[in-house]
């Protein structure tokens, strides 16, 4: 669907209004609604048919089943399931939203340490990495592409993030091409150095997010398979084999592991969790069968990692950051770090940003962990990554209720479209594809939606908190099963409605405007000519109305 959807900004850059008479024609079809059925734009009918649908909760439905080019859509005839957004035109062009020099000219890049390079600009150096970098000062283009040679996939260490006061900052990367025998390479030791001088740091912090057993099968793996002779052609980087950061190499800098499972891991611990919610909820045993997915464990151990990298930050300390590739529990941790760090990251179209940057800039690869046009469920690249990164900024806002100028709705209208297609946002597995492939073009960016109609997500309790740092209790006492999200389909569920306590916010602010509303009216009227005579005939201690209205406040 998304690739047949046509961004609409203005009447003069939509193709559909100046097609032929034959698309002129289906576009006044799709102005009509398809037996209550409304058709999003670019979206046409192959086929509907009348069935009986077994539902898990209601039992057997009567209905009609509607198959368009971009979903299969089920309309009950005796209750409704789903509604649908049509003919979506949108002011703001969403791709807009993330600049990557105006982000790091905010963090106040570049300066005398740090530098803006253009060397991958033809993705020449790194095809998952975007084409902006920020690397250290002193490394020249030479010293890049020595480094990019000894890192899983050419991800070599790069900036995300500057802490403004203390200089010091988040880089990310993959994990270091040592293999079994312990290979060095001097260029990747020299570069790591640069990182950690920049700021003056004693020691660099390297944050390796795997369990230190992984990252050791992984130094083994390829020099295992060449052993054995498994493979008949083995890539440079796997016949080298991967790894971790030496002590005896990098002796200014300390190694932490973080103990993140890998994506395989995630993958079958959700699986636990869909077969304890759906199609039933087991509440006799649901504390047992919850904690037998591990699937809060796994939350608190990314959290815990993220304020591990925050803490360091925040002390004064550069970070390197990665994990096998560098681009999957990587994007988790420093996203995260940046989140509890950086109050620009908490309010709404910060969140957008953040989010093009460390997730979709930096090649988080959507097309495969979640599988957008692959009939191939079963693929071992699936993966919840990203789901689990929303669950953890879910439990952020759970926990600083305050902090955030988004509400829930922006991160379930996020994951919602994660997996519609309904949007490019999160289509292909790096920006190099996507160039490729034209998808700002030929697609409409999910923040078109979002920021049509800001309000609709907007946290009413949110207190802007210019340098605050927000360090999350990660206990398994303190977190929660996201039921909003992963159980909303469960009728009993679906019937919550907004908590009363934001319901009442929302409704004294309605009332705030109300009140300035006809303050202003009563203060254009006392400026008026008729209304002169009034305030000569006022005594001298009497109070105006607008005085006594400018004394009104509601209380929150």
């Amino acid at each position: 669907m998304a690739s047949a959807s046509i961004p609409v900004y203005s009447s003069s850059n939509n193709p559909l209004e100046n097609s032929s008479s034959h698309n002129a024609s289906r576009e006044s079809l799709k102005m009509e609604p398809l037996a209550d059925c409304s058709l999003l734009p670019g979206e046409e009918r192959i086929i509907d048919k009348d069935i009986i649908y077994i539902c898990p909760f209601s039992g057997a439905l009567k209905g009609k089943v509607f198959i368009t080019n971009y979903r299969l859509y089920f309309k009950s005839t005796d209750a409704l399931l789903f509604a649908y957004l049509s003919q979506e035109k949108f002011e703001e062009n969403g791709w807009s939203v993330y600049k990557p020099m105006e982000e790091f000219r905010r963090q106040g890049l570049p300066n005398d340490k740090w530098r803006v390079t253009f060397i991958n600009a033809n993705y020449e150096l790194c095809d998952t990495y975007p084409t902006i970098l920020v690397v250290p000062f002193k490394a020249t283009e030479e010293d890049l592409r020595k480094v990019c040679t000894f890192r899983s996939r050419g991800r070599i260490p790069v900036l995300s993030w500057i802490h403004r006061e203390n200089q010091a900052v988040i880089c990310r990367c993959s994990q270091p091409l040592v293999g079994m025998s312990g290979k060095r390479n001097k260029d990747d030791e020299r570069y790591l150095d640069l990182i950690r001088e920049a700021n003056g740091t004693a020691k660099l912090t390297i944050y390796d997010a795997r369990p230190s057993v992984n990252a050791v099968a992984n130094k083994a793996l390829a020099s295992y398979l060449l052993h054995c002779m498994l493979v008949s052609e083995v890539r440079t980087e796997e016949a080298t084999g991967g790894g971790y950061e030496g002590d005896d190499a990098y002796q200014n800098a300390e190694l932490v592991f973080l103990d993140i499972h890998n994506i395989h891991v995630m993958r079958e611990s959700l699986k636990k969790l869909k077969d304890i919610v759906y199609p039933n909820v087991e509440e006799s045993h649901w504390l047992s069968s919850l904690e037998s997915t591990h699937w809060l464990e796994h939350i608190k151990l990314v959290i815990s990692g993220a304020i591990q990298v925050a803490d360091k930050i925040s002390g004064g300390n550069s970070v390197v950051v990665h994990c096998s590739d560098g681009w999957d529990r990587t994007a988790q941790l420093t996203s995260l770090a940046m989140l509890m760090l950086d109050s620009h990251y908490r309010t709404l179209r910060g969140f957008q940003v953040l989010l093009e940057k460390e997730w979709i800039s930096f090649g988080h690869k959507f097309a495969n962990r979640i599988g957008h046009g692959d009939k191939n469920h079963a693929d071992q690249d699936r993966s919840p990554i990203f789901v689990q990164f929303i669950d953890c900024v879910w439990q952020m806002t759970k926990q600083f209720p305050t902090a955030f100028e988004f509400n829930e709705r922006l991160l379930v209208t996020i994951l919602d479209h994660l997996f519609s297609c309904r949007f490019g946002t999160f289509l292909f597995n790096c920006e190099r594809a996507r160039d490729t492939n034209e998808l700002r073009s030929k697609t409409v960016s999910l923040w078109s939606l979002v920021n049509s109609d800001l309000s609709f997500y907007q946290n009413p309790f949110y207190t802007p908190e210019s340098n605050r740092v927000l360090y999350p209790v990660a206990s398994m006492r303190h977190l929660e099963l996201w039921v909003t999200y992963y159980i909303r389909w469960n009728p009993r569920i679906r019937q919550q409605q907004q908590s009363p306590v934001e319901q009442r916010y929302i409704e004294l602010l309605a009332l705030r405007d109300e009140y300035l509303k006809k303050l202003e009216e009563l203060q254009l009227s006392d400026s008026s000519p008729n209304s002169s005579h009034l305030s000569n005939s006022s005594t001298p201690n009497a109070a105006s109305p607008t005085q006594h209205i400018t004394h009104l406040h509601t209380p929150f």
